[in-house]
C-alpha cells in the first residue's frame, strides 16, 4: 500500500514539502558550527587548554569519528530496508543523543587540563557520532526522493537552505548571548526539525532487503563497493580537496577575526552573519547557473569566485572590518556553489551508478568521511602549525599575526585552486558533455 505522503520523482517538489524534508538541516547545521568552530577556541581560550593539545586532540577524535562513518552509512542502509517509522524513531533518538552531548561539552563538570581533555575526546566522539548518524539518515531520505538534476539541486537546496539559517542563528548567539541560549534554541529546532519529518514526502522503503546481487553480496564487499567505482573516487577526491580549502577558514575565523582585526563579539557575530546569509541569498542565482551550464561547471564557476574574493583577506590590518565585511559577502555568494553542487552530484552518481534504494547509505558514508576528514585536517593541522609559528591566542606581536592572516587565507585559497583544477581536469575534461546538463 502506498503511504499518502509517498513521493513520485517525476512530480515538482512543492514548497511545503521541501521545507517539511530540509528543515532538520537546521539544527544539524546549527550543530557543526559549535561542534567545528566555536569549541576549539572555547577550549583554548575560555578554558586554557593548550592550542597544540586542542588541535591534536580534536585530529584525533575527527578521525576516530571519520572511520565510523562508512559504517554508519551501511546502518542507514539498514534503516531504509526497514520502515519510515524506524527511521523517524532512530532520527529521535539520536536527537535527544546529541542534545545532551552537546551540553556536556559546552558545560563540563570537571576541572584541569587532563580532566578537560578527557572530557573533550569522549563528548567529542558521543556527541559527533550521534550527529552523524543524524546527517547520513537525512541525506539518504533526501537521495532516494529522485528527480532529474534541476529536481536534485533543489531538494540539496532545501537541505542547506534551512541549514544556511542554522549557521547563521548558531554565529549570532554562540558570540553574542553565549553557550547556554545557543543550546537552548538548538534543542528547539532540533524538536521542530523531528517533527517536520514526519510530514515530509516518504522515500521508498522495503520491509527486507532486495532481491539480487546486492542483497546477496557480503557485507564487507557493499560497504566498500563505492571506492570500487572510478566516478565515485573521482569526485571524492574533488570534494575532499575542496573541503579542506573551506574548513581552514572555518576553523580560524574566531582566532583572525578577533587577534588580527580586532573585530569586538557583536562584529564577529555580524560577519557570520554576512558570509552565511549571502550564501543562502545566492543559492536560487546557482540553481539557475546549474540549469544553463550544468553541474560541475556550476561548481568550478564557484570555487574561481571564492579564491577571487577571499584572497584579500590575508592583506587586511587591524581595524579593516568594514573591508572584512564586504569579503564576507561576497565570499559568501561563492558558498551557495558549494552547497547547492556537490550534493546533487553525489545523487546523481549514486542513481547511475544503481545504488539508489539499495546501496546509497554507503556512499554517504564515505562522502561523510571525506567532510570529517576536510574537518579534522583542518583544525589538527593549523592549530599546531599556528603555535609552531609564533601565534597563541590573544597575540599581539605583528609577525606571528602575519602568519596568522597567511594560514587564513592564502592557503585556503591555494587548495581551492588546486580542487578546480582536479575538478575541470576529472570531472569536466573527461566527459563531452558534462554531467548534469539538461536541455
Amino acid at each position: 500500500m502506498t503511504h499518502p505522503l509517498s513521493w513520485n520523482p517525476s512530480q515538482m517538489l512543492p514548497w511545503r514539502d521541501g521545507l517539511a524534508y530540509g528543515l532538520l538541516g537546521l539544527p544539524l547545521a546549527f550543530a557543526a558550527l559549535p561542534l567545528y568552530v566555536v569549541l576549539p577556541h572555547y577550549y583554548a581560550s575560555n578554558l586554557g587548554l593548550p592550542l597544540a593539545r586542542v588541535g591534536a586532540l580534536l585530529l584525533l577524535v575527527r578521525l576516530t569519528d571519520a572511520g565510523a562513518e562508512p559504517l554508519l552509512g551501511r546502518l542507514s542502509d539498514q534503516l531504509y530496508r526497514r520502515t519510515a517509522h524506524t527511521v523517524l524513531w532512530v532520527v529521535g533518538a539520536s536527537a535527544l543523543l546529541l542534545g545532551g552531548g552537546m551540553a556536556g561539552l559546552f558545560f563540563p563538570p570537571v576541572q584541569g587540563p587532563g580532566a578537560l581533555a578527557a572530557w573533550m575526546v569522549a563528548g567529542l566522539l558521543f556527541t559527533c557520532l550521534a550527529h552523524s548518524l543524524l546527517v547520513i539518515a537525512h541525506q539518504a531520505w533526501g537521495v532516494r526522493l529522485g528527480g532529474d538534476t534541476v529536481q536534485r539541486s533543489r531538494i540539496v537546496a532545501w537541505r542547506e537552505g534551512p541549514g544556511l539559517i542554522g549557521v547563521v542563528t548558531a554565529s549570532a548567539l554562540s558570540v553574542a548571548w553565549g553557550a547556554g541560549t545557543m543550546l537552548a534554541v538548538f534543542a528547539l529546532a532540533l524538536l521542530a526539525g523531528w517533527l517536520a519529518l514526519w510530514q515530509a514526502p516518504r522515500p521508498p522503503f522495503s520491509a527486507a532487503p532486495q532481491e539480487g546481487h546486492e542483497g546477496r553480496e557480503p557485507r564487507y564487499r557493499q560497504l566498500w563497493q563505492p571506492l570500487t567505482q572510478a566516478p565515485f573516487r573521482r569526485l571524492l577526491t574533488v570534494f575532499l580537496c575542496n573541503g579542506i580549502a573551506s574548513a581552514i577558514p572555518a576553523a580560524l575565523i574566531l582566532f583572525f577575526a578577533q587577534d588580527r582585526l580586532q573585530a569586538t563579539s557583536p562584529q564577529i557575530a555580524l560577519f557570520l552573519v554576512l558570509y552565511f546569509v549571502s550564501g543562502a541569498l545566492s543559492m536560487p542565482g546557482w540553481l539557475r547557473v546549474v540549469r544553463r551550464f550544468g553541474l560541475e561547471r556550476a561548481w568550478l564557476a564557484g570555487m574561481l569566485l571564492a579564491v577571487a574574493c577571499f584572497g584579500w583577506a590575508a592583506a587586511l590590518q587591524g581595524g579593516q572590518v568594514a573591508a572584512f565585511a564586504v569579503i564576507c559577502v561576497l565570499s559568501g555568494a561563492a558558498l551557495g556553489a558549494d552547497l547547492a553542487v556537490p550534493g546533487a552530484l553525489l545523487a546523481l552518481l549514486i542513481e547511475r551508478s544503481g545504488a539508489q534504494g539499495t546501496n546509497d547509505g554507503a556512499y554517504l558514508g564515505w562522502w561523510n568521511l571525506a567532510t570529517k576528514l576536510n574537518l579534522a585536517l583542518a583544525a589538527g593541522a593549523t592549530l599546531p602549525l599556528l603555535q609552531w609559528l609564533g601565534y597563541m591566542p590573544g597575540s599581539q606581536d605583528p609577525l606571528a599575526l602575519q602568519r596568522l592572516a597567511w594560514v587564513y587565507a592564502l592557503l585556503p585559497c591555494a587548495l581551492k585552486l588546486m580542487a578546480a583544477w582536479l575538478l575541470h581536469r576529472l570531472l569536466i575534461a573527461s566527459r563531452n558533455p558534462p554531467q548534469g546538463v539538461t536541455p
